[in-house]
């Protein structure tokens, strides 16, 4: 596999060598050794969500103890977002964006200290993900997907929300 770090400290992009002949293909989606020779945390949980075209879920992040994430789509294609949180650095309220499918198989790492979201552009996405920490409902947080100061570019005009993130705060509330 390939690991490119990308333009906001920590994030990664994540190539796999996919072997492909006339039956399909094969890859390895995860593989703890090489992951932690890269520097990415051991993961605790896996998660799975199916999501509709147009869909935006985001922006979520945990505070303490956080979670890093490591995203990737078994089927259909996101636009996914990483918006650094951590108010000490240098590229705070910054966010980065990457196009996951099915057909590349690359995935996202994101570190503890950001939030996360995804736009859905196909006509559904199989969205798998590792997390580092369980799940905690009294830890978990959000911001609103069109915060004027963080300045997502989103892919759709009509976004399907939910009804958490239609009520979502300002990122400088939610921290």
């Amino acid at each position: 596999m390939e690991i490119e770090e990308l333009s906001l400290k920590g994030l990664k992009l994540i190539r796999p060598k996919v072997f492909e002949d006339q039956r399909g293909f094969f890859l390895e989606t995860f593989k703890r050794a090489s992951y932690e020779a890269a520097g990415l945390p051991a993961f605790e949980q896996d998660n799975h969500s199916l999501s509709k075209k147009d869909c935006i879920r985001g922006m979520h992040f945990q505070t303490f103890p956080g979670q890093a994430k490591l995203i990737r789509v078994a089927v259909g294609k996101i636009y996914d977002v990483a918006v650094d949180i951590r108010p000490d650095s240098a590229t705070y309220g910054q966010w980065q964006a990457v196009i996951l499918d099915d057909l590349l198989h690359h995935q996202l790492f994101i570190p503890v200290g950001f939030a996360h979201g995804f736009c859905t552009l196909s006509d559904h996405a199989h969205v798998l993900y590792k997390v580092s920490h369980p799940y905690d409902a009294s830890t978990e947080k959000g911001f609103c997907y069109n915060d004027p100061f963080v300045n997502i570019k989103w892919p759709t005009q009509t976004p399907l929300l939910s009804e958490r993130d239609k009520k979502a705060p300002l990122l400088k509330e939610a921290l």
